[in-house]
């Protein structure tokens, strides 16, 4: 049996000048979270499996992503770190991965430039690789939004996600825009679709708000990671706490 992982996200932007953490609901209506690396060396020391932190206005601001970020974070944390938000070139991977992070999410940039993962996969490897899909349910289609969720980008999110491993991504991180920052579980409909049209690992986002939640995810979809934020953020629950849970009910977890 493969280890699930639990992963703790730190939505990234930057308040006067300053780095913080946010959480939203549906990509909006933001509220301060912490400090990026404070939280980040918080959640290591709980045992959280990897570490994803997304810059989150980078892309709509034209704003290079933030590496002087990354390189505080990784001084203290000592497992997987993947950043994603405005990264948009070979260059931007070398520079975040020189700076500490493990790997790097693009969605933006993947979308309008499919050849970027083509390109990074083959220069640091597919591991590095990971296709952000931020997806929201329009009728019956889940089409990719882009721009932290501000615009439609006119494609299917399942097709999108076979296409992106095609290209060469190693990971897709899925979040469920409609599910996002509600707290009602994750669109388990949506990944579905996705894990069972890929063959790389799905990272589960979007609407977790309790440790059952993550249990469906792991359980009734191929998932082999489910990514939370605010129930960790605001202290409902613990890292511990919630392996503690999935361990009790049948999954298998790092301790």
């Amino acid at each position: 049996m493969l280890v699930k992982r639990i992963i703790p996200c730190l939505d990234c932007t930057f308040v006067r000048g300053k780095p913080q953490v946010v959480k939203g609901t549906q990509f909006r209506r933001l509220k301060y979270a912490g400090v990026p690396w404070e939280l980040a060396e918080q959640y290591y020391a709980a045992g959280a499996d990897e570490i994803v932190l997304l810059d989150i206005s980078a892309s709509n601001e034209g704003r290079k992503t933030m590496a002087d970020i990354v390189r505080r974070t990784t001084e203290n944390v000592f497992v997987p770190v993947c950043i994603g938000g405005g990264i948009r070139s070979v260059n931007d991977f070398r520079r975040m991965l020189n700076a500490g992070a493990d790997k790097c999410a693009i969605n933006t940039s993947a979308i309008l430039n499919p050849a970027l993962i083509r390109n990074a996969s083959k220069i640091f490897g597919s591991n590095c690789v990971v296709v952000s899909i931020d997806a929201k349910k329009f009728g019956q289609r889940y089409e990719c939004m882009i721009y932290g969720g501000r615009k439609r980008a006119g494609l299917d999110a399942i097709e999108w996600a076979k296409k992106a491993t095609e290209l060469g991504a190693g990971e897709i991180l899925l979040t469920s825009v409609d599910a996002d920052g509600t707290r009602a579980g994750y669109d388990l409909e949506l990944l579905r679709k996705v894990c069972d049209a890929v063959d790389v690992p799905v990272i589960a986002s979007g609407g977790c708000g309790s440790p059952k939640d993550m249990l469906a995810a792991l359980k009734q979809t191929d998932a082999s990671a489910v990514l939370a934020a605010g129930i960790f953020h605001y202290k409902k629950y613990s890292i511990r706490q919630v392996k503690k849970y999935l361990e009790k009910n049948g999954v298998e977890v790092r301790l």
